[in-house]
C-alpha cells in the first residue's frame, strides 16, 4: 500500500493486476486501484477534480483530468472516509501513476491539492 498525507488529507492506494480483463499476447494489461481517502482535518472538504499522471514504459505518458472521481465529487466531513475503485488499462507490463486531487475547504471556500503518492503498475511475472 502507498500512503501521502497533505493538508490533513490521507490517501491510501491499493493495486492489483486483472488477468481476466488483460490480453497479454495483444500487450494490454489492465490494472485496478482502490483509493482510499481520509479526512483528518476539523473541517468538511470535497473532492472537486483529479489530475493524473500516467506513465507506460513502452509509450508516450498521458495526463488525464476531471472532475470528481468514478462520478463522485464526495464530501466529508472530519474523520470521514472515501474508497473507490477505478482502473487503469497499459500496453507495456510496466508502469505508473500519480496525480494530485483538488479539494475545497467547505468552512472558508479555498481550494487546496493533496498528493495522490506514486502507485507501480506490474503485471507480476515481470517480478521474477
Amino acid at each position: 500500500m502507498n500512503t501521502a498525507i497533505t493538508e490533513g488529507v490521507k490517501i491510501s492506494v491499493n493495486t492489483q493486476f486483472r488477468s481476466d480483463l488483460s490480453q497479454i499476447m495483444s500487450s494490454q494489461f489492465f490494472f485496478n486501484y482502490r483509493i482510499t481517502i481520509e479526512n483528518h482535518n476539523a473541517f468538511d472538504i470535497q473532492l472537486i477534480t483529479r489530475d493524473w499522471y500516467i506513465f507506460d514504459s513502452l509509450n508516450e505518458p498521458s495526463f488525464v483530468s476531471g472532475s470528481g472521481v468514478v462520478g463522485e465529487q464526495p464530501l466529508l466531513k472530519p474523520g470521514q472516509s472515501f474508497t473507490y475503485t477505478s482502473g487503469c488499462e497499459l500496453m507495456s507490463e510496466m508502469g505508473f501513476m500519480k496525480g494530485f486531487y483538488t479539494f475545497k475547504n467547505l468552512s472558508n471556500g479555498k481550494l487546496f491539492q493533496v498528493i495522490v503518492p506514486t502507485f507501480k503498475l506490474i503485471y507480476p511475472p515481470r517480478l521474477n
